[in-house]
């Protein structure tokens, strides 16, 4: 018996859809076991980001100690923001003035929305963590830190750039 053309194409197109396509699990459980020792590795990290920005170039430190989340006060060449909120240009703040009273503003605001310290905070104050490019005049860093000791963010911290310890005795190994 001779089977014609269209007859072969017939039959082959049933054999395809008796053949359904197959998941190959392998492969899926290889992408997921990279995916679960990926994430792993990645969320147990202990290095904290604080938030920055480019304009601001950090001093360098070899201190082990690690910062706590807090209220932060950023400034550099030109700006003042606590956290993202824009406070004052530099050119504006009177160095003679004792305080920023932008900054008091700002910072008794934050105070208000924290709500009352505990007995063992009171003694410290409200904790502030304070970004300074390195260029920053003294005065002016010395100028925020009297305000926000004003405004009781008295628990001061700054951040800088950890780098790694220098060998004392000036041999690289």
């Amino acid at each position: 018996m001779k089977i014609n053309a269209a007859a072969k194409l017939q039959e082959r197109r049933q054999r395809q859809k008796r053949q359904q396509s197959k998941l190959n699990l392998v492969s899926l459980m290889d992408i997921f076991t990279i995916l679960v020792f990926f994430l792993l590795v990645n969320s147990t990290s202990d290095v904290q980001v604080l938030q920055t920005d480019k304009t601001i170039k950090l001093p360098k430190s070899t201190s082990q100690q690690k910062p706590e989340v807090t209220t932060v006060v950023r400034v550099n060449n030109k700006q003042l923001f606590v956290g993202d909120r824009f406070i004052a240009n530099i050119d504006d703040i009177d160095p003679s003035a004792e305080n920023i009273e932008a900054l008091v503003t700002e910072l008794k605001y934050r105070a208000e929305r924290a709500g009352e310290l505990s007995e063992a905070q009171k003694t410290l104050g409200r904790a502030v963590t304070i970004l300074g490019d390195e260029q920053v005049p003294y005065e002016l860093l010395k100028q925020i830190m009297h305000t926000c000791a004003a405004a009781d963010f008295r628990d001061m911290s700054f951040a800088v750039e950890q780098t790694a310890p220098e060998d004392p005795s000036g041999v690289e190994s």
